[in-house]
């Protein structure tokens, strides 16, 4: 088994990333890039969590993420329970509060929690005894996906100095905000840029450039983060059509052509096809979005192993 190295890890929940310091981002990635290393044989199970137990406690659908949690948590050894709102005691009347409490009742060390409404992780985080990770909540922050997507980044290029497009539905993204916390305190410039109903009106106060013009930014940026549009938002009209969106703000062949050649295009997925990206620019030479996946198993394995498998002392 490989050894791994101590790091500097005060925290016992992962909350958000506007929590931590630009040393803790750092601690988070090194420790992901050990697990990157230590992939081969890719399925290779480790004993890193033997004996530990892990919840994931999902109150909205997901696939990546609830798939990639349950992966790393078994990948280090450690037990996993699925929760699922449908047929649960919450459907008779329980409160979340009350339901994770019982499932902490039966012996469990961390729970991984999504939720639609903001703030739910915090306030779970201050009834339980066990650690908490925030897989979403509302539309405030989705710690593990910025994550895995400034060690994406990373990978290739360095964060300091680099300009990086956040371009979609700012105003209703955790994923943004995590990327932004993330990416600014480790000395990225983040520019958002999106339909002007889409992008909060103090957006700029988290030190980030603010657009309405994507062709104006792609020549400028190192980096694109394309973030989904949710279709339940089009009906509140909060910008004309689909067709005129994609027209806009999609990133097709043509855009392309002057965004600078080593390019790297990011989606936190799961895309709209055609909308946000076209399938050829997905699919494409610039894309890393299903390494995005692949290194979401490893940053994960990193949080959990540093929020409940670091020996003490």
């Amino acid at each position: 088994m490989l050894t791994l190295p101590r790091v500097s890890w005060q925290h016992r929940h992962l909350l958000g990333l506007e929590d931590l310091s630009a040393a803790e981002l750092t601690a988070v990635l090194d420790m992901a890039e050990h697990f990157t290393h230590d992939a081969d044989p890719p399925r290779k199970k480790r004993n890193h969590l033997a004996g530990k137990v892990i919840v994931n406690l999902f109150f909205e659908p997901s696939t990546r993420t609830r798939m990639s949690f349950a992966l790393a948590a078994r990948r280090l050894g450690a037990e996993v329970l699925d929760f699922s709102p449908s047929g649960s005691s919450t459907s008779k009347g329980e409160t979340f509060i009350d339901t994770a409490k019982n499932i902490e009742a039966m012996g469990i060390d961390l729970v991984v929690v999504r939720h639609s409404a903001t703030g739910a992780p915090h306030l779970l985080s201050q009834h339980l005894k066990a650690s908490v990770v925030n897989a979403g909540d509302g539309a405030h922050e989705h710690p593990t996906q910025g994550l895995l997507d400034i060690f994406t980044i990373r990978q290739t290029r360095r964060l300091e100095g680099l300009t990086v497009g956040l371009v979609g539905d700012i105003a209703h993204s955790r994923v943004a905000r995590s990327n932004i916390h993330g990416l600014t305190k480790l000395g990225a410039k983040v520019i958002v840029c999106g339909p002007p109903t889409l992008v909060p009106a103090r957006i700029a106060e988290l030190g980030v450039e603010v657009s309405h013009d994507l062709d104006a930014i792609l020549p400028r940026c190192d980096v694109i983060n394309m973030l989904r549009i949710q279709f339940e938002r089009q009906r509140s009209g909060l910008f004309p059509s689909i067709t005129e969106y994609a027209r806009l703000f999609g990133l097709n062949s043509e855009r392309l052509k002057v965004a600078r050649p080593d390019l790297l295009l990011l989606a936190p997925g799961p895309i709209n096809r055609g909308v946000e990206i076209t399938p050829e620019v997905a699919d494409g030479p610039h894309s890393a979005i299903l390494r995005q996946v692949t290194n979401g198993l490893a940053v994960r394995m990193a949080v959990l192993y540093l929020l409940c498998g670091q020996p003490e002392g």
